[in-house]
Parts: structure tokens; sequence; C-alpha cells
């Protein structure tokens, strides 16, 4: 313990010996007090964050910490963990799901060329990079592929379409809505489910229609990229959403889509699950027919 509690002045800054010693060994600790983390809400611009108006249920107070609570599910681009931001001391809590893309050297992106096209940059030394799949390279499609995901998930928001709500992006990891029970117990894939099918392949043809007129594709639909939560029918993993209308191969995404869908749905015993119906459907709606 230093002879003072507190560095004295000599005139207007001057510190000594002593002064100087307190200072380098005294404990710096700007942690929460209690999680892993202070809250990253003030970490993203207003860009950064998901549509207005918040939900109630979002905790944007900068007293908040978040707390992992562990992993929903591993891929081969990124991760996603269960995260908690609360107040300490108050009732105010979520739980949010913390998608976090894979750091270069463990990336492999092993399906990006096709729905890369069309996202080249104006830089030539960015776009070579990431042709030739550089540390660098693989950095910049990181960072492409984690903008893509959250600017479409905020698009498919405003469309009030049925997806996680986007709370925020901070450089690659994107904070969402967690879908699943408040004791962090997650919702089940469509793979998973077998009641309702009927119901739950209506919900999906609208949902389709919608994206469909706004000329998009999933770009990789399938039963495992679809929650169910409580009856309804709910829409991840869009990191490789596809421009049907300017992308080169677009409506093979979006015909690729309808087949996958419809056949599972078709095989489960929907009658009104035709893989050539729905694809029709699709290129019409998105007026390419």
């Amino acid at each position: 313990m230093p002879k003072h509690s507190s560095p004295r002045r000599r005139g207007k800054y001057a510190l000594d010996a002593d002064d100087l010693e307190w200072l380098d060994s005294a404990p710096i600790d700007d942690g929460p007090p209690a999680g892993d983390r202070w809250s990253t809400w003030d970490q993203s611009t207003p860009t950064e964050r998901g549509p207005k108006p918040h939900p109630d249920w979002l905790v944007t107070e900068l007293a908040a910490v978040d707390t992992e609570l562990g992993i929903l599910k591993t891929g081969k681009e990124a991760d996603v963990h269960l995260l908690s931001r609360g107040v300490p001391d108050t009732d105010r809590v979520c739980l949010l799901a913390a998608k976090r893309y894979r750091s270069a050297e463990h990336r492999l992106f092993h399906r990006d060329a096709g729905y890369l096209e069309g996202r080249s940059t104006r830089e030539s030394r960015m776009n070579r990079a990431m042709a030739n799949r550089t540390a660098f390279g693989k950095q910049l499609i990181a960072g492409q592929w984690a903008a893509a995901e959250f600017g479409a998930l905020c698009r498919l928001t405003e469309l009030g379409l049925p997806v996680p709500y986007p709370v925020q992006i901070v450089g690659t990891e994107i904070l969402q809505e967690f879908i699943g029970a408040p004791d962090g117990y997650a919702a089940p894939r469509l793979a998973n489910v077998s009641d309702d099918l009927d119901d739950l392949w209506t919900q999906l043809v609208e949902a389709l229609v919608v994206l469909a007129r706004e000329g998009l594709a999933h770009g990789d639909l399938s039963a495992y990229n679809l929650l169910v939560h409580e009856g309804r029918l709910v829409i991840i993993d869009l990191p490789q959403i596809v421009d049907v209308i300017s992308h080169p191969t677009g409506p093979h995404f979006l015909d690729r889509d309808a087949r996958n869908v419809a056949t599972w749905f078709a095989a489960k015993g929907v009658a009104s699950a035709d893989p050539d119906a729905l694809s029709a459907l699709l290129q019409s709606e998105a007026g390419m027919l």
C-alpha cells in the first residue's frame, strides 16, 4: 500500500517517484460487475442496429452485461452462441443468439464462390485477395457474409417476414433474437418436426412468395434452416441470400430453394407440396415467367 491513497500534485502536473510507483501498481478493473463482458450495444452505430422501433424485450441499457451460456450450433463458417444480456440486480434481461464467423485460419467458406458473385468491392486489391483466399481475403469474405446476413435480416424484418429480429452487428458477430424458450431451450428445426405440417407448408409458401416478389431467394433453403417455435415457422441462416434478378444464376437458386423444401414436405405427406408448382410460382412472382 503506498504512503498515500492517491497521487498528490505539486505545482500543476508534477508527480514524484512514489506517485509513479503507485500508478504503475494500482489495479485497473473496468470489467462488468457480473457476466463476461459489458453489453456491446454502444459499439454499434445506428445503421449497425436492428430496425426501429426496437422491441420492448430488447435490453439496450449501457449498464447491461453479456453472459455466455453455451453453444447453440457449430458450423463450417460460423458458430452460434447463446447469450444473456441483462442489467445486474434488475429484471431487465433477454436471451440473444450470437452468430460469430470463424477466424481466418479456421474458416472454410466451402460454398462461397457462387454466392459471392456480384458482391465485389471497388478496390481491386480487395477483390484479388478474396479471389485468392488469402488470410486478408478470408477476413474480407467473413465481413461480407456477416454484413449480408445482417442486412438481409433487417430487410426481411421490415417486410414482416418470419426471421429473428436482428439486434446488432459488431465486426463479424451478429446478435439476433433467440428463438426458443425462456430457459434457453432452442426451438427445433423443421427437420425434427412432424406435427401441423400442412399449416407450416402454407406459412412457408407465403413467406417465399414475399421473398420472390422482392427479387430474393434464401440461397440455401432446407428443412435444417427453418425453425418451428410455438406453431410459427422462422427462417434462419441468411448470409447467402441472393438477388435473383442481378445474380448471374439467380433463377437457379430460386428453383433449388423451391424444390428442396417442396420435396421435403411432399415426402412427409403434404399433398399440396409440389416442387414444380412451387418453383413456377416463385419464378412468376419474381417476374421471370
